[in-house]
């Protein structure tokens, strides 16, 4: 019989599911950004070559993500545009449920699920399975590939020239120059976009967004860097503090 499941329900049975895999292993997740608990098992399975398939529906990865996938070698990737479900399940049980896979839903978020084992319910689990194979047949596969780039030289410091002592001519007075707009973030796919705290999206996120104010984004709207955003709150707290006068221009 399926099971009700609460966010700590369903945290648990999802690192039960995936440390009981034996033949395969399916996570259904719009979000390609996994938590460290999820990781470790993932790897752990990794070790008896099972089959790990992830379907998601993002495009952005980060570096660290896209290095960690490519050290699993269990794990394949498929890319699903407009995918918004999320379940997961190896070969005898399987979760449907509201939690992506990373860090800030499962702490912070309330979230639901139902349990189905394939033993107690074989007509759902065998539905759920189809959807999910029709799921992977539209999907695209994804190769992971990482361009490492040079580090940086750091910019040479120029030695001041002592100024002449010959007074500079007088100039004529101009209008003062309008200052540029700051740049920022988009709190989804962390493009550089204007700092605008009211528009924390670019025009691609901002068409994919369903309009809910506390969705969990990825970036700060200022630095970039990861960090639990939402439209309410797109900056972390650091550059909230060190930023509130531009925040506040920006925002008039």
């Amino acid at each position: 019989m399926a099971k009700f499941l609460d966010t700590t329900g369903v945290s648990y049975h999802l690192q039960q599911l995936i440390n009981k895999a034996k033949e395969k292993l399916i996570l259904v997740s719009p979000y390609l950004k996994i938590n460290e608990r999820v990781k470790q098992s993932l790897m752990e399975r990794d070790a008896f070559k099972l089959d790990i398939r992830i379907i998601y529906g993002k495009s952005e990865l980060q570096p660290s993500e896209t290095e960690w996938i490519q050290s699993v070698k269990s794990i394949r990737l498929s890319f699903c545009k407009n995918l918004h479900a999320k379940c997961y399940l190896n070969e005898s049980e399987a979760i449907i449920t509201s939690m992506n896979l990373y860090e800030f839903s499962q702490v912070n978020n309330a979230e639901m699920g139902i349990y189905i084992s394939k033993a107690e319910d074989s007509v759902v689990y065998q539905d759920l399975s189809e959807e999910v194979q029709r799921l992977l047949r539209m999907s695209d596969e994804v190769q992971i590939s990482i361009e490492r780039t040079k580090p940086e030289v750091p910019p040479q410091i120029p030695v001041p020239i002592p100024p002449s002592p010959t007074p500079a001519p007088q100039r004529k007075k101009t209008e003062p120059a309008i200052a540029p707009q700051p740049a920022g973030h988009c709190i989804r796919c962390q493009d550089e976009i204007p700092l605008r705290p009211t528009h924390p999206y670019c025009r691609e996120c901002h068409d994919d967004w369903d309009g809910e104010k506390s969705e969990p984004e990825m970036y700060c709207h200022v630095c970039g860097t990861d960090h639990n955003a939402t439209f309410l709150k797109p900056s972390c707290y650091p550059c909230f503090k060190a930023n509130r006068n531009k925040l506040e221009w920006a925002v008039s």
